[in-house]
């Protein structure tokens, strides 16, 4: 993969906030505020870290209604919003890097879709660089992401987050404990 040109780690500290992550990146890569609309990106993370309900809130905001169903046996889901198509791939249960091209995935990759890759560390290395990786780890009761941008077009988004609120107490309130 290419050298990233950018990250930003934020703490996540419940469902709500990854939802929240979710829906601003949604205007972005949906081209309702910015042009072209398109965009690939991968999500890491162990199982129940958050990447499925992460894609869920983004393409919730995208546009699409109706049930939106995990592609863990499927491999893969699609959706349409107007002229945009929305791939949704999991390659969790892939045991050999190249089945994501015998599948015809390939083809998947334009610049025009959004793209959303679960598990894309099990094409090792194959798929292009994303636009954006989004990496979200256990931390505590809620989850730490990372978003490392490898384009410029992710790293536009990036500069675009507004980072979640503190959950640290104000310096008007005390500490849970104190007197």
């Amino acid at each position: 993969m290419s050298a990233p040109l950018c990250s930003l780690t934020l703490h996540l500290p419940d469902e709500a906030a990854t939802e929240s992550l979710a829906r601003q990146l949604a205007p972005l890569v949906s081209g309702r505020r910015t042009e072209p609309a398109g965009a690939c990106i991968h999500l890491q993370g162990d199982l129940g870290a958050g990447k499925t309900a992460f894609t869920r809130a983004l393409l919730r905001e995208c546009g699409i209604t109706g049930r939106i169903k995990s592609p863990s046996y499927a491999l893969l889901e699609s959706y349409k919003v107007s002229n945009l198509y929305f791939y949704h791939l999991d390659f969790y249960r892939f045991s050999d890097s190249r089945e994501w091209l015998d599948a015809g995935f390939r083809d998947l990759l334009r610049d025009d879709a959004v793209v959303l890759i679960e598990w894309p560390e099990r094409a090792e290395g194959l798929l292009p660089p994303p636009d954006l990786l989004i990496s979200l780890a256990y931390a505590g009761e809620g989850r730490d992401a990372t978003l490392t941008a490898y384009t410029a077009r992710g790293q536009t988004w990036l500069n675009a987050i507004v980072p979640p609120p503190s959950t640290a107490p104000s310096p008007r309130q005390a500490p849970p404990g104190a007197a």
